[in-house]
């Protein structure tokens, strides 16, 4: 978005939180899903890039079809992803 005098406000803020081990991330992070209006948590291996944006799934039939993953379930809102790198 651009102000009258130019200056330009971002629309979405990101923010990357890293800390030693023991220091309450993963609990910081699932408070931030509870009191998010629209909020995900996901950790490990549903933090790889195909789980983050959508997943094939096979029903009981056998037929396959595709689920929203974090980022989509979260669209507009706040994504918890924790033990990214794992």
């Amino acid at each position: 978005k651009r102000l009258p005098d130019r200056m330009r406000l971002r629309g979405d803020i990101h923010v990357l939180l890293m800390g030693d081990p023991s220091t309450a991330k993963s609990q910081f992070l699932k408070f931030i899903e509870r009191v998010a209006p629209i909020g995900v948590y996901t950790s490990g291996k549903g933090s790889s890039a195909a789980g983050l944006t959508a997943s094939v799934i096979r029903d009981k039939s056998g037929e396959f079809y595709l689920e929203g993953g974090a980022m989509v379930l979260a669209d507009g809102g706040c994504v918890c992803i924790d033990e990214f790198d794992k």
